[in-house]
């Protein structure tokens, strides 16, 4: 699915994935809550004598709301409009449809409204091997329908439609599919108006009680200080709308949701930055995504879901899969940056807000953490944490890059074993760095002055271990046999934003970030031109991804790299501006700028929460 031409629309765990004239048809389109997919099927057709109406207008300004407009033209003019608006909630729909006979003769519309639901698992819907159910229990009369199922966990869910305004017809269902057929057919006279709407309501026992987050306006409020260029205010407006509407809510507050479509969850490593890269704007979604994965910490050892004490989770799931145990997602907590960006943003809450507060509450949290980066993340014991990769139905790779071909040695052939990347272990450094002030507040000065002393140490034995002078700039990773990975790739660039980097070296690691091989114009590569897997069109070995590209700006300007803080910058927003929908993609081929439009990476998910947060944060560099 090529997600530049769906409609996408959310509030809380809802969302709504459609085509362009907000439509769901077939594929994976559908209504969603909670990884369940509710209807499969909810597509309109207008017609007038038999003839379709033409779209002539379909838009989303944001993620609660959807405006189309299709007509019946003869000749120079409109005969008969459908104007249709979708307001979207956390529990379903309102469909409002105003029909308007602009012509001075009498009109006939046809409608028809298909609709089907299947209650499959998200993952079904992604390919996982689905289960065995029956088919939905369906009650259908002209006021409208209700489609149930049961799950084989016992857990009942339910869909309902409603329609208020001239009475439906209920037809055939569709010979293929089975979707439920409402018709209407509604007669005019010259200059008439008549509505029709269409409430869905979603019945899901899995939806909290939590309360709901502040509203757009108020939202939007927080943002007012941001003074963007004027070519650059549409972006950051839709930049800000998008962060608005991919926040989830929860007792602990509210935090982002990854992306859409597919990752309308909490993950671990993108909520921590996203909420960082949004600071000072929103403390409070910095506190919520804190509270919140503090609440989901790992508190034991469980080789399947890659949990162990202390242990931040990389994603936490709702669907039925997960909650029969076929899928090791709740949570899953393969990742080995979470933890470390856990401290990090506790920190950089502290710095924005001046208060030691969330500190002090969270504090056997970031304990637990502390002993994980100082114990089990260590699997060899060379003082690097490492990753495990998972071949029981988990990331085989568990940083940032989790594609499977994305630890690659310069020949080309993938890290084995135990492998210790190279951002990570400038996120342990901050980390502890963030630990150890911590300490000294709290007035632990033996234990600030020891965790201060270990982050020194393993600054100065990743640099001697991972800098490759040859290339000037740090190894991807080592590999389980200590080998590193000697390529040019974007990792070392978050190590700027980390810290870690000694005043002797940025210079000819900026340097190298800002060469041909790395510097597409877009934003910087995440492998060099001339590696053996490059490929403009990976995921990630070649393409560029802006909320890495933005964090890479942080870090230059970390070290005073101004000029090139703002290159990236700047270019990165101009990529936002050439997009249709003026979002920051998840990612875009690595091709060189060259004056030509980006190429896109078809499936990058619009909008994403650390590329909506990106933005913002860019804005301080131009």
């Amino acid at each position: 699915m090529d997600f530049r031409f769906n409609t996408v629309l959310k509030e809380h765990y809802a969302f709504l994935v459609a085509d362009s004239d907000g439509q769901v048809t077939s594929g994976e389109h559908g209504l969603y809550d909670r990884d369940t997919r509710f209807l499969s099927r909810y597509a309109w057709g207008w017609s007038q004598d038999g003839k379709p109406l033409q779209t002539l207008n379909s838009e989303t300004p944001r993620l609660d709301s959807y405006f189309g407009h299709h007509a019946s033209i003869a000749g120079p003019s409109q005969r008969l409009a459908v104007r249709r608006a979708v307001r979207f909630g956390a529990a379903g729909f309102l469909d409002e449809l105003v029909f308007e006979n602009t012509s001075r003769e009498e009109q006939t519309l046809d409608l028809t409204l298909a609709i089907g639901a299947d209650f499959k698992d998200l993952f079904e819907v992604r390919g996982w091997k689905g289960l065995e159910r029956n088919e939905p229990e369906t009650t259908v009369s002209t006021a409208g329908a209700t489609f149930s199922q049961t799950s084989s966990d016992g857990l009942r869910q339910a869909v309902s439609i409603s329609f208020t305004g001239p009475e439906a017809k209920v037809c055939a269902p569709e010979s293929a599919g089975g979707a439920r057929m409402f018709a209407w057919r509604l007669v005019m006279p010259a200059g008439a108006t008549q509505s029709l709407s269409v409430r869905v309501q979603i019945d899901n026992p899995l939806a909290d009680s939590s309360g709901g987050v502040e509203d757009y306006t108020t939202w939007r409020e927080r943002f007012g200080p941001l003074k963007p260029p004027g070519e650059l205010r549409r972006v950051v407006e839709r930049a800000v709308d998008d962060l608005r509407g991919l926040l989830l809510y929860s007792a602990e507050g509210p935090l982002p949701a990854a992306g859409i479509p597919w990752f309308v969850a909490a993950f671990g490593r993108d909520a921590l930055l996203t909420a960082n890269l949004l600071l000072p704007y929103a403390p409070q979604v910095a506190a919520g995504t804190l509270r919140y994965l503090g609440r989901h910490q790992g508190k034991k050892d469980d080789p399947r879901r890659g949990e162990q004490p202390g242990k931040i989770m990389h994603e936490l799931r709702f669907g039925e899969l997960t909650r029969t145990g076929l899928s090791p997602h709740s949570p899953y907590f393969g990742t080995v940056d979470a933890t470390p960006l856990y401290l990090m943003l506790l920190e950089q809450h502290r710095l924005t807000t001046g208060s030691l507060d969330l500190v002090r509450e969270l504090t056997p949290i970031w304990e637990a953490c502390l002993d994980w980066i100082l114990g089990p993340a260590d699997v060899d014991g060379d003082g690097f944490l490492e990753y495990v990769p998972d071949h029981d139905g988990g990331l085989t790779v568990q940083a940032w890059k989790d594609s499977l071909d994305s630890m690659n040695h310069s020949d080309g052939s993938l890290a084995e074993g135990p492998v210790a990347v190279a951002e990570v272990q400038g996120y342990a450094y901050a980390a502890l760095k963030a630990a150890a002030i911590w300490c000294s507040l709290l007035g632990d000065v033996p234990r600030a002055k020891d965790l201060e002393a270990r982050a020194e140490s393993l600054a100065a034995k990743f640099h001697e271990v991972f800098w490759l002078e040859h290339l000037g700039t740090y190894a991807m990773a080592l590999d389980g046999d200590k080998r590193p990975l000697e390529v040019l790739s974007s990792n070392a660039g978050q190590l700027l934003w980390t810290g870690i980097v000694p005043p002797g070296a940025t210079e000819r690691l900026v340097r190298t970030l800002e060469s041909d091989e790395l510097w597409s114009g877009w934003g910087i590569r995440t492998l060099g031109t001339s590696e053996a897997r490059y490929n403009p069109v990976s995921y990630h070995n070649g393409s560029v991804w802006p909320h890495d590209s933005a964090l890479i700006a942080a870090g230059m300007a970390r070290y005073g790299y101004k000029a090139a803080a703002k290159r990236v910058a700047r270019a990165l927003l101009d990529l936002a501006a050439a997009q249709g929908d003026l979002r920051l993609p998840e990612l875009v081929a690595g091709y060189p700028r060259d004056e030509r439009p980006p190429v896109p990476y078809p499936v990058a998910c619009r909008p994403q929460a650390w590329d909506a947060a990106a933005v913002i944060h860019l804005l301080r560099y131009l």
